[in-house]
């Protein structure tokens, strides 16, 4: 692990960035932290809302907030990399960092982070070592918590008897041209219920191609087994933890190409989150509880962070 401080005070003269929205309040996200704890998922869940609601201060291990040379602060925990954060200025003083900072909501900062596959510590100077916040969970907070599963997730071959929408999906993908492949999982999010994804590999993804593959699920879904969820997952796309894990697990059950010569495999990505492979069947793993930041953590050498996100 790794994180970057100086020697302990307060912040710079720079001062403090622009407040945020006066509904802010630092003492929910504080109060949501100090409740979370291993296999407490709901306790998670609301620590995740806090943070979309609320705003964190960023440490900066270059630069001052906005310039050019702005870089934040990391730690790297089993692999993982994370970006620290304070969850208000009385944390700020606690944790002794004596460089620049900056306050930012955190949507802003979840948007910064998860294209990066970073993830969020919070207080790691704290008693017990703070929370960490998956670059996955981050992407959730982004995009809008209750549009994503919550994480981790346990991944699988789906066991359901759905013979005749699987079939009306192979035989009917063959009919829509923009369909490459059809992939399948079965999810079981920490919170809510558990559901069938279909994994879509697409040649393009312009409106007539994605109306036309729309179109293709709901013929299919008329005929799937009562009470199945059925969700869709773009195969595309980088940052879903269900599409990395069809790439890397599930054979298509229906694929245009079968035996054509592969093109090339998908580029290999890290899990999304701490404890799981890939490939292979993950296993359920969080940041917080099994790993905290070492004794000492502001006096390790700085990691070069990829990239300060520009607004």
């Amino acid at each position: 692990m790794s994180a970057g401080t100086g020697a302990a005070g307060v912040p710079g003269p720079w001062g403090q960035a622009p407040a945020g929205p006066p509904a802010a309040d630092p003492g929910v996200l504080e109060q949501a932290l100090r409740e979370v704890a291993p296999e407490r998922y709901d306790a998670y869940e609301r620590l995740l809302h806090a943070l979309a609601e609320g705003r964190v201060w960023m440490l900066l291990w270059h630069g001052t907030p906005g310039s050019p040379d702005a870089q934040y602060g990391n730690m790297e925990i089993s692999g993982h990399g994370y970006a620290p954060a304070v969850t208000s200025p009385e944390q700020l003083t606690a944790s002794g960092w004596a460089r620049a900072h900056e306050v930012i909501s955190g949507r802003e900062i979840a948007a910064s982070l998860y294209r990066t596959r970073w993830g969020l510590w919070l207080n790691p100077h704290a008693p017990g070592g703070g929370v960490g916040v998956p670059w996955a969970d981050l992407r959730r907070v982004a995009a809008g918590l209750d549009r994503l599963p919550a994480g981790p997730l346990k991944l699988s071959e789906p066991q359901v008897n759905a013979q005749q929408f699987f079939a009306l999906l192979e035989r009917q993908a063959g009919e829509v041209r923009a369909v490459r492949a059809l992939r399948r999982a079965w999810v079981q999010p920490a919170v809510g219920e558990p559901y069938l994804a279909i994994g879509l590999d697409l040649y393009e993804s312009s409106p007539p191609a994605v109306e036309a593959v729309r179109a293709l699920m709901q013929r299919a879904i008329a005929v799937a087994p009562e009470g199945l969820a059925v969700s869709t997952v773009a195969m595309a796309d980088e940052y879903d933890p269900v599409a990395l894990w069809m790439r890397a697990n599930a054979r298509p059950f229906f694929d245009r190409e079968a035996g054509r010569p592969q093109t090339g495999p998908y580029p290999p990505v890290p899990p999304p989150y701490p404890g799981q492979s890939m490939p292979g069947q993950p296993t359920p793993g969080w940041s917080y509880g099994a790993q905290q930041p070492a004794p000492g953590w502001g006096h390790h050498p700085q990691r070069q962070w990829p990239g300060y996100p520009g607004r």
